[in-house]
């Protein structure tokens, strides 16, 4: 599919949530970057998501959508995506909102900055928690032991199919952390805007609080099978349970595995 110069499209997963669908849309098309196109994919809703998102196609002509049955919000992404007729691509969960200047100084970035493979900015919580979102500095070092770059951040739809898009194996929010892996490996940089451009809503159902031990065991181990090469050279060893522990970790293991390989093969 041939791609339009200058033209963002923005992809927006929803799976029940009816009630913020269109405040999510709206947020977009109030944008000061008018050459847009907006494709809602349906994950499988049981509410009335499927009838707001006609309403909205057939009031707004840069607006589409896309019904497929609930595989999870990468498959959903993926799904957007792939439909998508832009050259940059911004994801937006459907009950967050972005400001009215994120996607026009987002794509100026990127548009003069060729290196740059990812455009983010500061976040605000707002509904049933409210402030800044406090993420850390970027760095590939602390990449590989936790994200700090949330989900709706501009990139090239080029930069997706060299990642080989989201994981579908990957539920609960884990699936963005291992997809800027998959893109920044290898090279490329990441610009943050000094803005607050994104709002992410915090409710009872949102996906940052359906963390489990058991999904975070299977995302680790997942991305060690993947990202091996990478993992071990910012970490000196796999990426550990205890996340943050892990180069201290390795060190101590890759020490005292030296020494015993030593004395057992060291000659009397």
């Amino acid at each position: 599919m041939s791609q339009v110069q200058n033209l963002v499209s923005v992809v927006i997963p929803c799976y029940n949530h009816s009630a913020y669908l269109s405040e999510a849309v709206d947020s977009v098309l109030n944008s000061t970057h008018s050459l847009l196109e907006i494709i809602i994919v349906d994950d499988g809703s049981t509410d009335n998501s499927g009838e707001i998102a006609c309403k909205l196609t057939s009031k707004h002509e840069n607006v589409s959508y896309i019904y497929q049955t609930n595989q999870g919000p990468s498959c959903a992404r993926n799904r957007g995506i792939a439909e998508a007729k832009g050259e940059y691509v911004l994801p937006l969960d459907a009950d967050d909102k972005i400001s009215t200047q994120y996607i026009e100084q987002a794509l100026s970035v990127m548009k003069n900055d060729l290196n740059v493979k990812v455009v983010f900015c500061k976040a605000e919580f707002f509904g049933k928690k409210t402030g800044l979102w406090n993420l850390k500095e970027f760095s590939l070092k602390k990449l590989a032991i936790d994200n700090m770059i949330f989900s709706c951040a501009m990139f090239r739809k080029k930069d997706w199919e060299n990642a080989g898009g989201y994981a579908c194996e990957l539920i609960g929010g884990w699936e963005d952390w291992e997809f800027w892996i998959s893109m920044l490996k290898n090279g490329g940089r990441v610009h943050k805007l000094d803005f607050i451009g994104f709002y992410y809503r915090i409710h009872h159902y949102s996906r940052q609080r359906s963390t489990t031990k058991e999904i975070e065991r299977h995302t680790v181990n997942f991305i060690n099978r993947k990202h091996r090469d990478f993992i071990v050279s910012q970490l000196k060893g796999p990426l550990r349970l205890k996340r943050k522990y892990s180069e201290s970790i390795n060190t101590f293991m890759n020490f005292f595995g030296f020494v015993f390989f030593y004395r057992k093969n060291r000659l009397i």
